[in-house]
């Protein structure tokens, strides 16, 4: 599906910082109806992209064709579906590797910082450009679980309901998480301090990077049954960080890092006025099922309509797509409870 692209001029950024252009790409399916209140907006993940729906070349793409789409869970029969890329990405969107008009160069390590509060204010600029007057929902798994969140504390009447997966409303990762991917980075003599665009870049760092990050996501157990052999599961996992590596801006990945170690509206739910359906995995490391211990009594607290759900599956972090199916039935109902 071809790519959209939003633009605007002077984007002022929660720290007061002004970014001289701002655009994003995104896709749609379905169609908005006449009040601009059937729509949903879908948050991608942290290396992945907006193509959520479409299946396409990238691992991550088609992500959630299982979810959405015409008679789906989200019904594009229903719903006018709205798929943002993030600002600070790497897929259209303004980021680390986009020109500076100021100076003709990449910004590159100076891109300024940004904050899932920014990364939302831009989606809402982009909204109401399409003449959006009330969101019905939105849904996104892991970094769009975070989106989801910030939105509901955000912009509290503008959505009615949420659909974090695999998420949770703060990060699971410190500062240390960031020194440690800037560490890494640095090892690569191509690096140049995050200036690398001229340099030959730091293709192999990047696939070793994502190798170890498609292993902690639970590739081993998604190809178990196409790739029996191991070493026949090695290649395909070399392959696909190989292409995703060749797309992704590695100062993306430490722009986003960075806005991900900030985050925390855990003190702000009971500013949420979405009715909630909160999704976690049995097998994920990153998000664990005893999160709902923690959220779910919150939530109640503030008196926020709110579910969960747990995906019984052995797929780790990866199971809101992987195993969709597992799933889409409380999803469905979810969707046919909300107004639009």
């Amino acid at each position: 599906m071809r790519d959209l692209f939003f633009a605007t001029r002077d984007f002022r950024l929660e720290n007061g910082d002004v970014l001289p252009e701002l655009r994003l790409a995104y896709v749609t399916h379905g169609r908005l109806a006449p009040d601009g209140r059937n729509a949903v907006l879908l948050a991608h993940g942290y290396t992945s992209s907006h193509h959520m729906v479409e299946a396409g070349d990238g691992a991550a793409e088609g992500y959630w064709g299982g979810l959405v789409g015409s008679g789906k869970a989200i019904d594009t029969d229903r719903f006018f579906v709205v798929s943002s890329n993030m600002l600070g990405s790497s897929h259209g969107s303004t980021g680390p590797a986009s020109i500076d008009p100021r100076t003709g160069r990449p910004f590159g390590p100076r891109f300024p910082d940004i904050s899932l509060a920014d990364i939302v204010a831009a989606q809402r600029a982009l909204l109401d450009s399409l003449g959006i007057a009330r969101l019905a929902a939105v849904a996104g798994p892991s970094y769009g679980g975070f989106q989801a969140f910030q939105w509901a504390v955000s912009h509290p009447d503008f959505v009615a309901g949420i659909v974090p997966a695999i998420s949770s409303p703060r990060s699971p990762g410190g500062r240390d998480s960031l020194y440690q991917l800037v560490a890494f980075l640095a090892q690569d003599p191509g690096w140049n301090g995050g200036d690398y665009y001229a340099t030959g870049g730091v293709l192999e760092t990047l696939v070793r990077l994502r190798v170890d990050t498609l292993r902690l996501y639970g590739i081993e157990e998604q190809l178990a049954a196409s790739h029996p052999d191991p070493a026949a599961r090695d290649a395909e996992i070399r392959r696909r960080a190989l292409d995703w590596a060749r797309g992704f801006d590695a100062n993306a990945l430490v722009v986003l890092r960075r806005a991900n170690i900030r985050f925390d509206v855990e003190p702000l739910l009971g500013r949420v006025r979405a009715r909630v359906l909160y999704v976690l995995s049995r097998t994920d490391r990153i998000f664990p099922p005893s999160l709902f211990a923690r959220v779910m009594p919150r939530l109640a607290a503030a008196g926020v309509p709110a579910e969960s759900f747990e995906i019984d599956t052995d797929k780790g972090h990866s199971s809101g797509g992987a195993d969709a199916a597992k799933w889409a039935h409380v999803l469905r109902r979810f969707m046919e409870s909300l107004p639009g």
